[in-house]
């Protein structure tokens, strides 16, 4: 069915007419998850008897052909037209169904679609362009089909922006020893391949999982990705004798589905796959059956190499699924070694707000400008991390096969070699570079060595190691802050699953201060697959309170794992977790500011908009808001001016405000416990001070930019503005404050400052006291809803209010906080944030706005009503603080405040390691000891070239391939050798005769006898001898 849809924000072109092929609004797909494999009678079965009494009156199974269609599957696609909530939770009750959710579509249309008639605010907004897609999508970043309207939520093919990479990684090495992939299976999942492309030798199979009736790729990226990993000539891959495993699971218009994805993995495992490629990304961690099926996947001994992202250099920007603990994620650097911009960032968001993010990338690798064949013939040039994710893989493919004991190689196994020999990059902080740079030959070196064992990442914890250990270098602890915590990785080499043995150990180094930490401990009670977290929380002993210095310790953690090959038993490993930190004294409680993370909520799983409405391309808000990720500047910035800035995971109710100057609440997004407005009403009234940046609500906009997500085929409509305005009123009215729904944008100059507004709103209600600044700016809301635009002055979008109670704090208001936001910050407003902390921390007034000429009387909030809530949202399916009640949601009992349980110390009476970094000793293995064997004369078989065929391959030197090559690459280390021989021997010659000649005494010089009567008779008179 062909319909034509009226998108809002959708991410492609939005606000505009799209024809769009779908079903209609009103048939829906669910994936129906089974809790095993089961045949395909069965699963219609199940799903038959847990529909016959519900109100699913139409539906049906979808058929799926493709070569997984005769083997038993564990899940099903159904299509039910107007499903209810019951229905879905009829389905979900069934013993035999894990999981029900909506089937995911990418759709990626052509860039040349056109336009309906309404054009009006389309031209307007189509000049802004966003760098950072928000779907599953390809990493590469070459052509224009490689964008797509489901850019918020779904796959997408990762896109490649345009030197032989095997070589410069010195694949050549290896191939001389013989090893060329030969004997390994590796997955390329992308566009196909064509059947006849000249550069591979060994494409052992090609499936077709689309809907369309071809095995050929119509767009180049999957062509250009299997060259990477084994192309035989011209563009050399890294394992070209690999088997090559074809996988189509994107068609010809840039079109997938997740159960494509699903299907096409379960075939994988069937076919025992040992490498997977996976050049796509996007940011829904939540997107359960995919997640699950990753894992499955790497349980079953697949390894896979995925792509991190392109949607650096902003930080928190991570892909899924190269985020998981399973999957080796993949950055891109240049050929000089720099991080390329477009590369993704940590840290992982999954954690917030009440933990912290993990390291990711894992590596790095040349993913700019990199050359690999072409659709048809030859070579091209793409960049982007779904370029550095296949010379991954085809790294990772080659370091199998050089492997003789195939069972020592799993997932854990060969991410701990890769990270283990990894060179660190330097001026990088890990975040943005992972462990390093991939080092094949010292990964060759490790693996070959290597014994079954468990290993952490990061391998230890210095909070002085700058810039490497950013952001926990830049910022000292002390006593009473909040526990710095740091999110590790165990990676379990032994086995798919694994345990903590009794309770990990904090031994503190009483020569270096150890005693004056205390140390926490969290971890995942089961290690699968191959890997679990182990959360280290530090905090400062009461002792140390005004003491300043460095203090050390370690955590002993021990994993253990069921013994294979049916020995029976455990195999068990102890890894130490050095910890090395500086401690200050406690901070002022003016130079203290306390960031409020737990009311900030992003995608996934709900619509949360930007708080630019002009982001198109970039709708959903899914950096996490976190100091450390799209507020790194500010973060920055205030460490500069000397504040202290701490992150609460928590409720309002779980601090000792007592402690800080100013709490920070920017683009709040949740609602607040009755409690949480009565506790900060309390600290404001003894000191406390607050800062809130708001943002957009206004519920006709929010109706406005609703849209009919391709992917999940529902319509999306936020539950929220940019901030929940609503919420924030109700938390600030006692103070006869609050803020509009109006919406506004503009330029304007504030105290010599050049601004702008972007989606603001304005302050509606303020104390007569009160300080309050208004600019001119126009109505983007009149923009938006009637494509009128309307300049209103006068709009109130500052304010500044000290509290009347003794001793009581100072509150400020702005109504947008995209200045000080890195997702989409065009003039920073720094300048401005540090002069509400110089009133809020110091109560010192800026002068260059108590004496602004903007300065106006405030609002009284009589002229407009405030805005209410959308009626029908569901905020609460996400809330931290709602739940559904008949209906009308309420705020759930206030959760407790976390408490942590301090591990007892086992103090050492020993001298603790001075450097920490070093890189990681898997084992007894001694990186220096490890040598490469003889190298044979050996270069991996190339096609001779045919008839009229272009000899010229791009390689250093200008080896050419075929005979020649081979001639040239047998006679080059022959001559070389006895060169080296026949100057080796004259040396040896010439040291032989130096020795053997016998010593000549110096003949000693006589002086003539006239000489010697002249001396005696000038020495006679002082009655000396003479000296001869």
């Amino acid at each position: 069915l062909n319909t034509i849809l009226k998108y809002g924000l959708e991410a492609q072109m939005p606000w505009r007419y799209l024809t769009i092929t779908m079903f209609s609004p009103l048939s829906t797909e669910y994936i129906v998850a089974f809790n095993g494999y089961f045949t395909a009678k069965a699963r219609s079965h199940f799903i038959s008897s847990a529909l016959k009494s519900s109100e699913a009156l139409d539906w049906r199974i979808v058929p799926r052909k493709n070569p997984a269609s005769d083997f038993p599957s564990d899940f099903e696609v159904v299509q039910i037209r107007q499903a209810s909530h019951s229905s879905l939770l009829t389905l979900e009750d069934h013993p035999y169904i894990k999981r029900v959710t909506p089937q995911r579509k990418v759709f990626l249309p052509d860039p040349g679609a056109t336009c309906n008639n309404d054009t009006r605010w389309t031209q307007k907004w189509q000049s802004w362009q966003s760098s950072r897609p928000l779907r599953r999508t390809s990493l590469s970043l070459a052509f224009g089909f490689w964008h797509a309207t489901g850019r918020h939520s779904s796959r997408r093919l990762l896109r490649a922006i345009p030197r032989h990479v095997a070589q410069i990684l010195q694949a050549d090495v290896l191939w001389q020893m013989g090893y060329t992939g030969s004997g390994v299976k590796v997955a390329v999942f992308d566009t196909g391949l064509s059947e006849k492309h000249p550069h591979f030798k060994n494409v052992k199979e090609r499936t077709n999982w689309t809907n369309e009736k071809t095995l050929d790729d119509g767009l180049g990226h999957g062509t250009f990705v299997a060259g990477v990993i084994a192309s035989m000539r011209e563009c050399q891959g890294f394992a070209p004798d690999s088997e090559l495993h074809i996988f189509r699971v994107f068609t010809n218009n840039q079109v997938s589905y997740t159960s494509w994805f699903l299907d096409a993995f379960n075939y994988a495992i069937l076919k025992k796959i040992d490498v997977l490629n996976l050049s796509i990304g996007g940011p829904d961690f939540m997107d359960h059956p995919f997640v699950d099926k990753v894992w499955e996947l790497t349980a079953n001994r697949v390894i896979m190499v995925s792509a991190i992202g392109n949607d650096g250099p902003l930080y928190g920007t991570l892909n899924n699924p190269a985020d998981q603990m399973d999957v080796i994620g993949v950055g891109g650097i240049d050929f000089e070694d720099n991080i390329a911009r477009f590369s993704s960032r940590g840290m992982t968001t999954w954690e917030l707000p009440g933990g912290y993010g993990r390291v990711k990338p894992d590596i790095v690798t040349y993913g700019s400008g990199v050359r690999g064949s072409g659709m048809k013939e030859g070579c091209r040039s793409l960049s982007g991390t779904s370029v550095a994710s296949p010379v991954v893989a085809g790294a990772v493919t080659l370091l199998v096969s050089t492997v003789l004991n195939r069972e020592l190689v799993n997932p854990a196994s060969m991410k701990q070699a890769l990270i283990a020999s990894a060179r660190r990059l330097p001026g990088v902080n890990m975040f943005e570079q992972g462990h390093g740079k991939l080092d094949l030959i010292r990964a060759y070196q490790i693996l070959n060595s290597y014994k079954p064992q468990a290993s952490l990442s990061p391998s230890y914890i210095d909070l002085t190691e700058c810039p490497y250990m950013w952001p926990y270098c830049s910022q000292p602890i002390y006593y009473g802050g909040m526990p710095t915590i740091v999110n590790v990785t165990i990676l379990n080499g032994m086995g798919v699953t694994g345990r903590i043995l009794d309770k990990p150990i904090w031994q503190p180094y009483l020569p270096q201060n150890g005693d004056h930490i205390d140390v926490a401990v969290s971890y995942s009670p089961v290690l699968w697959p191959w890997a679990g977290y182990l959360a280290v929380s530090i905090s400062v002993a009461k002792k140390a309170a005004s003491w300043e210095g460095i203090a050390q310790g370690h955590v002993m953690v021990t994993v253990a794992s069921p013994a294979g090959n049916n020995v029976g038993g455990e195999m068990t490993s102890t890894v130490k977790l050095p910890v090395k930190v500086k401690i200050v004294p406690t901070p002022p409680r003016s130079k203290r500011v306390l960031w409020d993370q737990y009311h900030n909520l992003r995608y996934p799983p709900g619509y949360f908009p930007r708080d630019n409405l002009r982001m198109k391309n970039d709708p959903l808000d899914w950096n996490g808001d976190h100091i450390h990720t799209n507020f790194r500047d500010m973060y920055q910035h205030l460490r500069s001016m000397g504040y202290f800035v701490e992150v609460l995971g928590a409720p309002i109710t779980c601090f000792d405000a007592s402690q800080y100057g100013t709490f920070m609440m920017v683009d709040s997004e949740e609602e607040y416990f009755p409690e949480e407005i009565t506790k900060l009403r309390r600290d404001i009234d003894k000191g406390l001070s607050l800062i809130v940046f708001s943002d957009w609500y206004n519920t006709s906009v929010m109706r406005k930019v609703k849209f009919y997500d391709e992917n999940t085929r529902q319509w999306w409509m936020p539950d929220t503005g940019g901030a929940n305005v609503p919420a924030l009123n109700d938390l600030i009215s006692v103070w006869g404050m609050a803020f509009s729904d109006g919406l506004y944008e503009g330029d304007f100059t504030m105290a010599d400052h050049d601004m702008y507004y972007a989606s603001g709103c304005s302050i509606a209600k303020f104390p007569e006291d009160g300080i309050v600044i208004a600019k001119t700016l126009k109505d983007q809301g009149l923009e938006v809803l009637k494509q009128e635009t309307a300049v209103v002055e006068g709009v109130p979008i500052l304010g500044m209010y000290q509290t009347p109670s003794e001793g009581g704090g100072r509150i400020a208001l702005y109504g947008d906080s995209n200045c000080i936001d890195d997702s989409h910050r065009q003039k920073d407003c720094f300048w401005l944030l540090d002069a509400l902390l110089q009133y809020t921390s110091y109560s010192m007034t800026p002068p260059s706005l108590i004496h602004s000429n903007s300065r106006v009387t405030p609002p009284t909030g009589t002229d407009r009503p405030l805005p209410e809530r959308l009626e029908g949202n569901h905020l609460y399916r996400y809330s931290k603080v709602l739940e559904a009640h008949l209906g009308d949601p309420k705020p759930r009992p206030l959760p407790a405040c976390p408490h942590l349980s301090w591990s007892k110390p086992q103090p050492l009476n020993e001298t603790a390691p001075s450097n920490l970094w070093k890189h990681q000793k898997l084992l007894s293995i001694d990186m220096d000891k490890v040598v490469l064997p003889n190298v044979r004369n050996y270069r991996p078989q190339v096609r001779p070239l045919s008839p009229g065929e272009s000899g010229a391959w791009d390689i250093p030197g200008g080896i050419m391939p075929g005979r020649y090559n081979q001639e040239v690459g047998q006679t080059i280390p022959m001559f070389a050798f006895l060169g080296a021989m026949v100057v080796l021997s004259f040396f040896v010659v010439q040291l032989t005769k130096s020795k053997n000649k016998p010593k000549r005494r110096k003949p000693r010089v006589k002086r003539p006898t006239y000489l010697q009567q002249q001396q005696q008779q000038q020495l006679a008179p002082t009655g000396k001898n003479p000296t001869v």
